[in-house]
């Protein structure tokens, strides 16, 4: 697992980098917001020759350019590694904070369906603002 995970890692290393350098190079990294992340986050233990479990607990999302601050680091998880601790971001939160880099307030989505409102951060979610530039 090790050599796959060093493999792979650089595989995209080099590509995700000239991707930035180049947006920056071009002065397009303002508006242009670059979201890497997963649907999931890996345990911080092993498990036995499997390699690590999918953690939905805790894991990195990062984003660069549209309107981000650059080095910036928001949230940390327990000392173990396993669980979000400190700034939690919920997923409805991530979802309004993407949707006002992107120019939408999300709270103006709201429609109602079945008696129900809904929206695309359902009927939660608080912009992340400690991200902004």
């Amino acid at each position: 697992m090790t050599a796959d995970h060093a493999k792979n890692a650089r595989e995209v290393d080099l590509p995700i980098a000239g991707l930035l350098h180049d947006l920056e190079a071009r002065g397009l990294s303002r508006d242009t917001l670059v979201v890497w992340a997963g649907e999931f986050g890996r345990t911080p233990t092993a498990q036995g020759m499997d390699g690590r479990d999918h953690n939905p607990h805790g894991f990195t999302v990062w984003l660069a350019g549209g309107g981000v601050k650059g080095g910036f680091s928001h949230g940390a998880t327990d000392d173990y590694g396993f669980f979000a601790a400190q700034d939690r971001v919920h997923i409805h939160d991530f979802h309004a904070t993407l949707l006002a880099l992107l120019g939408v307030d999300h709270e103006r989505l709201t429609y109602r369906h079945a008696g129900r409102d809904f929206r695309l951060t359902d009927v939660e979610g608080r912009v992340v603002r400690e991200l902004f530039l």
